[in-house]
């Protein structure tokens, strides 16, 4: 049921978040009986359980040092797609790019678009209420969930689903769609086996367009103006800083956008008359003081160059960390959000902070559309780690200041747990606390993760 051989622990010990944590087993169920047994056994033997899917986590959510490390990434099936009723029934291990490419001749999608699309599992998604780059448009995967069976930590399997009521005063608002519960939840109230996932209609066209600007105060005005633009409607807006947009041009190996200082990306859906209105496009652009022409993403390799684009850039990040992780250093990636006006002020605040500290300015990318940033930093040693820890803490309290939240998609796993308190008041704590005794009383799920 279990392995304790050293090299498949070592295989389960690191996700992205630059931690490594040896498990003292590993066990890999292919079915939900499978699943069942590891769950009863754990609870018989008061031994902890860490679900994990593809361990692309950034915050130590799917990696252990105490007990079993369950990796669910052999349930690996697509049990079922109903075109006419746009839903698709999966297994957790079913890799998100994989899902996509198998319903593609169906006109759907599932519509959440994590970067890491090919590594990253359903479970996971779901786990972790993962987004993307479209959820501008889209929403998260909650939005996308129509109800879930799942594994309880004495084993017991039981099925959650929506309502789909439009009227509903039974008890409390929260209590009323259970599923939303473990959505979100990083493994600490159930293992996920099996998503019932709604899906959404393929564009006819998309369009990505790469707007290089002259500086980042130009950019994350450009970034607010498109998000209220009356003719403009994309599913994305993403923004690259300068050193965002050097990794990403020597990743392209063009020599792109050369003068530019920031860059916006966006992708354009065509309208009901058929067409993408570039000419709007081109004079808001022009309006907000772009430096050169617009970069043109058409047609699906065209999309999926500027993917890779966009992943180069935390790929990047990824390797500069792992190289430090000998002399106590890593990777620091930043998750927060504020409201899409107040973004420039936060990162303007942001970058105040780190000057004050004495340290490298970080790589900042991500979701500008939803004012939701990525600022990535490199500790090269532990020392430099606790400065940039600090430095983000107090990034933070700025942060909630302004509305914003600590963690807008990778969740809190291990690294944030210490700033949860920062947004979540004492009476919400005790709420989670409270629904994770009654459904883990022994606390045997995830430990260390969010609680």
């Amino acid at each position: 049921m279990y392995s304790t051989d050293p090299d498949v622990r070592k295989a389960y010990s690191a996700d992205v978040s630059g931690l490594v944590m040896l498990p003292d087993a590993v066990a890999r169920p292919t079915t939900t009986e499978e699943v069942q047994e590891t769950l009863r056994k754990a609870a018989s033997d008061r031994t902890s359980v860490t679900a994990a899917g593809g361990q692309t986590s950034t915050t130590g959510a799917s990696i252990t040092d105490k007990g079993v490390l369950l990796s669910v990434r052999a349930m690996d099936r697509i049990l079922d797609v109903d075109r006419e009723g746009r839903r698709a029934v999966v297994q957790p291990g079913v890799l998100l790019g994989d899902l996509n490419r198998a319903i593609a001749d169906t006109g759907l999608h599932f519509a959440p678009d994590p970067t890491s699309e090919d590594d990253v599992t359903i479970g996971g998604a779901v786990a972790c209420n993962a987004s993307g780059a479209r959820t501008l448009l889209y929403g998260a995967t909650r939005a996308h969930v129509r109800s879930l069976e799942i594994v309880l930590a004495n084993g017991e399997r039981t099925h959650v689903g929506r309502s789909g009521l439009d009227k509903n005063t039974a008890g409390y608002a929260f209590a009323q769609d259970p599923v939303d519960w473990f959505i979100g939840s990083e493994g600490t109230l159930g293992v996920i086996v099996e998503a019932e996932l709604t899906l959404t209609p393929l564009p006819a066209q998309v369009i990505g367009l790469g707007i290089p600007c002259t500086d980042e105060a130009s950019a994350l005005a450009l970034v607010v103006a498109i998000r209220e633009s009356a003719d403009l409607r994309p599913r994305c807006i993403e923004y690259f800083d300068g050193f965002a947009l050097q990794i990403a041009r020597e990743h392209s190996g063009r020599g792109w956008a050369t003068d530019a200082g920031a860059l916006v990306y966006v992708e354009d859906t065509a309208s009901a008359a058929g067409d993408v209105p570039l000419d709007a496009w081109l004079e808001i652009a022009e309006d907000h003081n772009a430096a050169g022409n617009m970069l043109v993403f058409d047609g699906e390799a065209a999309l999926r160059d500027a993917r890779k684009m966009r992943h180069a850039v935390p790929t990047t990040m990824n390797e500069r960390g792992s190289a430090r992780r000998p002399h106590g250093g890593r990777k620091v990636s930043t998750d927060w959000a504020v409201p899409y006006r107040r973004l420039a002020e936060a990162i303007g605040e942001a970058r105040r902070l780190v000057d004050a500290a004495d340290l490298a300015q970080p790589v900042v990318y991500g979701h500008a559309g939803n004012g939701h940033p990525h600022e990535n930093f490199v500790a090269h040693d532990r020392d430099e780690l606790e400065r940039i820890e600090a430095t983000v803490e107090a990034t933070l309290r700025h942060v909630i200041s302004l509305g914003g939240t600590v963690s807008a998609e990778h969740g809190i796993g291990k690294i944030k747990r210490r700033w949860l308190p920062l947004q979540a008041s004492p009476m919400q704590i005790g709420v989670m606390r409270s629904v994770k005794r009654e459904l883990d009383p022994l606390g045997i799920l995830a430990p260390g993760n969010i609680l």
